[in-house]
């Protein structure tokens, strides 16, 4: 069987593809480069390709189909950069390769620790030698009511880890869970969510149902001086809500690890270009803003875990096993 992988970075993938390739048994194609349709002949002849956070809209899954391409395997655990509905209809399965909570749950957790003590300010002053103290007052874990909007694995360790600081949890979910609730944390609706929460984090993935959940009238009913930690999706947030909160004080912090429109611009060199995503230029400029390029994932297990993973789900399908990481 072969499989054809794109995105592959080079200075840290690459050698794990090659081992698993020996281990697992299966020929590799590798591509640096996203999938798009002047790379897509480059599949030919394998029945599943591996891709990361690239768009694949329906035209460009056409291609692939045109190409015999039967299983399209993403190494996130969101998916939603994929339509899924026409990879149906073209007869195409997709799946993805969850990891280990911890990592998201670590970068969540000093996210918002760096967000309540203005660590962004304190680094930009060190950098230039200012030592003063006014305006980088911060505020402790321990006098806030902390909201998570997510829970399952991610949201349920950013709770536990949340748990030894003496803060107040509460958490949203349309599915709640018997863990949290043993744990004596409340469920609360998202509006007691937003009169509550000092400290807003979101863990859940994107829906057409909870897109922009964070919008003008959300904010307007949030606490004053709320901060918001986002290790989910962008899309979660209207960024254009978001950015007038912040001028207007109403949102006192964010940490920010996706934004909207990220496709394209994320895991490449733009240091020479203008970029097009306005927002994301306004939102880095804030001082009380932090902002990283989807990268929370990222540490040395994750990244083997989604390399074999995704692979092992293409050997699944291949041979007609059962396979945990198809998306049904």
């Amino acid at each position: 069987m072969k499989v054809t992988v794109y995105n592959c970075r080079p200075f840290d993938e690459k050698e794990l593809f090659l081992r698993y390739e020996k281990e697992l048994g299966i020929e590799l194609v590798l591509c640096p480069d996203a999938p798009d349709k002047e790379n897509a002949a480059l599949a030919k002849g394998s029945d599943c390709i591996d891709i990361i956070t690239s768009k694949m809209p329906e035209d460009l899954l056409k291609v692939f189909a045109d190409y015999g391409v039967r299983y399209v395997t993403t190494r996130t655990i969101g998916y939603d950069h994929i339509d899924v509905a026409a990879a149906k209809k073209l007869g195409m399965t997709v799946a993805n390769a969850p990891y280990g909570p911890h990592g998201v749950a670590d970068y969540t957790v000093m996210l918002i620790l760096m967000t309540i003590r203005k660590m962004k300010r304190i680094l930009e002053r060190t950098n230039i030698q200012d030592y003063t103290l006014a305006g980088i007052q911060g505020r402790e874990l321990k006098d806030l009511t902390v909201g998570v909007i997510g829970t399952g694995r991610i949201g349920r360790t950013v709770l536990s880890d949340l748990s030894g600081f003496g803060c107040k949890l509460i958490a949203y979910d349309i599915f709640e869970n018997e863990e949290v609730k043993a744990a004596g944390i409340p469920y609360v609706s998202l509006e007691e969510m937003w009169q509550q929460a000092d400290v807003i984090s979101l863990h859940a993935p994107l829906t057409d149902e909870n897109f922009h959940m964070i919008d003008e009238k959300a904010i307007s009913s949030m606490k004053d001086g709320v901060m918001i930690i986002n290790t989910a999706r962008g899309g979660l947030i209207d960024s254009e809500a978001l950015i007038k909160g912040i001028e207007s004080g109403k949102i006192g912090g964010a940490g920010l690890d996706v934004v909207e429109n990220e496709f394209g611009l994320y895991y490449y060199d733009h240091k020479s270009d203008i970029l097009s995503n306005r927002e994301l230029a306004i939102l880095r400029g804030f001082p009380n803003v932090t902002v990283s390029h989807h990268m929370a994932f990222y540490t040395d297990c994750c990244v083997d875990t989604v390399v074999r993973d995704s692979l092992l789900g293409c050997k699944c399908f291949m041979e007609g096993k059962e396979n945990p990481w198809e998306v049904k």
